[in-house]
């Protein structure tokens, strides 16, 4: 079946395949069609038009009021964007669409009252944005440079810390707290351009026997942290992500097995980021290497001892996590496919261990992005 238009609608600023086209972070509703013959009309509110040509990749760039229908259009914004955007489209003689899991209700409804059939395409949106460009890739480069930088300030300040008769760190007379260590972070980052929309991780010992705990409390010396930092450029809107885990002081044996065995697991799941390759087998080759170390499996379920909880990573490009998934029934990787590698050991006792790089996917190997080491000792 052949499609007379594809579309796009919703908040540029919150939509990342409204944004990958439009190219500009709008925080008011917007549409993008897609016609025949390759043009493009990005229908935006009007204090944004100028910007928007200057910055998007659009044929057309026009306001809602450009495509007034007969009955005027709502003073609403987003229900004028939708009547505008299905307006347009019956001036176009369009009588289907194609559309992403992305768009919003609203849009559906003001489309089919017109006639207009809207055929769904789990695929759309989501394909195109896993192959990088190369200037995408040198953008999830710079973010994950800056990571890096957050994270050695992040981790160097844990293992600098002094320590209270009670085992607990202190900072320049305070307290250092999984609070404290991760309002550094978010500070560090915001001077870098940098924004950590949910927070970064930093959790140990109860906490982090839940893998994605943000973590609260005092931090102890020998006792595992796990933080886990992934921001987003306020200039570019691509992620960095990077999980370290340092110990200060003296390594507890067990937390030095478990880093073992998840650094094996890692870097023998890195191994097999090739095209062709499929996500599902990543996953699993991760898995048998936390296991042949002594770890079972637990997904979903948290243990006194540590066990294997979670996938072994994700895509990342404008969302921290994007399809596809290196987990059970993940599919064909593909060239310049970018990923997060991320195993870890969580549990009660003695916490967790999660080390995290970012990956590109090459025909000639795995490319790592990651420059920043991989131990728990991270005394200068």
């Amino acid at each position: 079946m052949k499609y007379q238009a594809t579309i796009f609608a919703g908040i540029p600023a919150a939509n990342p395949a409204l944004f990958r086209r439009a190219r500009i972070a709008a925080g008011d509703p917007a549409a993008w069609i897609e016609a025949r013959g390759g043009e493009s009309t990005l229908i935006i509110r009007d204090i944004e038009v100028e910007r928007a040509r200057r910055a998007s990749r659009a044929t057309i760039v026009r306001s809602p009021r450009d495509f007034t229908p007969p009955g005027g259009l709502s003073a609403d914004r987003e229900t004028a964007t939708a009547e505008a955007l299905a307006h347009a489209l019956h001036s176009m003689d369009v009588d289907s669409v194609r559309a992403d899991r992305t768009l919003p209700l609203i849009y559906v409804w003001h489309i089919e009252r017109l006639g207009i059939k809207i055929l769904y395409d789990p695929d759309l949106g989501v394909a195109e944005r896993r192959q990088k460009s190369d200037q995408e890739l040198q953008w999830l480069a710079a973010a994950q440079e800056v990571t890096e930088r957050a994270m050695q300030m992040a981790c160097g300040s844990i293992a600098a810390a002094d320590v209270q008769k009670d085992g607990t760190l202190s900072s320049e007379g305070f307290p250092l707290t999984c609070e404290r260590v991760r309002a550094s972070i978010a500070k560090y980052l915001l001077d870098l351009g940098y924004l950590c929309d949910h927070g970064s991780i930093v959790a140990t010992v109860p906490r982090s026997a839940d893998c994605h705990d943000r973590g609260e409390g005092a931090l102890k010396t020998g006792r595992p942290v796990i933080v886990d930092i992934f921001p987003r450029c306020e200039e570019t809107h691509y992620f960095g992500d990077c999980t370290r885990t340092v110990v200060h002081g003296d390594v507890p044996a067990e937390v030095a097995r478990m880093h073992t065995a998840v650094l094996a697991a890692k870097n023998e799941a890195t191994k097999l980021l090739l095209p062709g390759m499929t996500a599902d087998a990543v996953h699993r080759r991760a898995v048998e290497v936390l296991q042949a170390h002594g770890f079972r499996l637990s997904r979903g379920t948290i243990s006194d001892e540590p066990t294997i909880q979670h996938g072994t990573g994700h895509g990342i490009g404008l969302e921290v996590h994007e399809p596809i998934l290196l987990d059970d029934g993940g599919g064909e990787l593909l060239e310049n496919e970018v990923f997060t590698v991320e195993p870890g050991l969580y549990g009660r006792i003695d916490g967790g261990v999660r080390v995290e790089d970012m990956i590109v996917v090459t025909s000639q190997g795995p490319r790592n992005l990651n420059r920043i080491h991989e131990g728990l000792d991270w005394r200068d």
